[in-house]
C-alpha cells in the first residue's frame, strides 16, 4: 500500500507541477501545462537525466517550496531564525526532489482530469481525478495561492491525505521527541531520514 500511495503522489506531483509563471484561472493554467509535463515524460528521445532535469524545472516554476516548507514545519517555523528557515527550505526541497522527482519512472501513462475549482481570494483548490492503468479513479487536489500575480502550488492531497500534513506529523514527532537539530541532521543525511520514514510506513 505504501508503494501505491508513493506512486500516486509522485504521479499527481508530476502532472500538477505545470503552473505557468503568470496569472490566470488556476484550472485553466493547470490544464494548459499538463500537456507540457506529459510530453516531457513521454518523450522517448530524452535520456533519464534530461527528463528529470526538465521535470525539475517545471516543478521549480510551479511550487512555492518556501510556503510548503513553512506549513510542513508548522508551529516550529516561528521559532527559527532567518538563516535556519533558509536552510530548512533548501533541505526540504532536496527531500521532495529525492522522494518524488527522482522517481519519475513511476509515471505509467496515468490520466489527470480536472473536475472543479474553488477560489477564495488568493487561495484556490483545484480538484481532479487520476485514472490509473487499472481504470481506478483516485481523487487529487492541488492547493494553490496567488503570490505576485502568480498561482503557485503549495500542497497536494491524495484521497484527502495532504502532503504537508504527512510531513508535518513526522517533523513534529522528531522535534518533540528529540530536537530541531536532530531533524536538520536527518534531512542533511537524507538516506538516514528516508530509511527511517520507510520503516515507519512499513510498520
Amino acid at each position: 500500500m505504501r508503494q501505491v500511495i508513493t506512486r500516486l503522489v509522485t504521479v499527481a506531483a508530476l502532472l500538477l507541477a505545470v503552473v505557468p509563471a503568470w496569472a490566470g484561472p488556476p484550472t485553466d493554467s493547470l490544464k494548459e501545462y499538463t500537456d507540457a509535463v506529459v510530453k516531457t515524460l513521454e518523450d522517448p528521445s530524452l535520456k533519464a537525466a534530461d527528463r528529470r532535469a526538465a521535470v525539475r524545472k517545471l516543478a521549480t516554476e510551479a511550487f512555492d517550496v518556501q510556503e510548503t516548507a513553512r506549513r510542513a514545519l508548522g508551529p516550529h517555523w516561528q521559532q527559527r531564525t532567518p538563516a535556519e528557515r533558509e536552510e530548512f527550505v533548501q533541505l526540504f526541497a532536496d527531500l521532495l526532489e529525492r522522494t518524488y522527482i527522482n522517481k519519475i519512472d513511476f509515471y505509467g501513462g496515468e490520466k489527470l482530469k480536472f473536475t472543479d475549482e474553488k477560489i477564495d481570494g488568493d487561495i484556490a483548490t483545484v480538484r481532479g481525478t487520476v485514472t490509473t492503468k487499472q481504470g481506478t479513479d483516485v481523487l487529487v487536489q492541488a492547493r494553490m495561492h496567488k503570490r505576485a500575480e502568480r498561482w503557485l502550488i503549495y500542497d497536494i492531497a491524495i484521497e484527502n491525505i495532504s502532503l504537508i500534513s504527512n510531513y508535518r506529523a513526522q517533523f513534529d514527532r522528531i522535534i518533540r521527541t528529540s530536537s530541531y537539530g536532530d531533524l536538520v541532521k536527518r534531512l542533511r543525511n537524507q538516506g538516514e531520514f528516508l530509511q527511517e520514514k520507510e520503516r515507519r510506513a512499513g510498520g
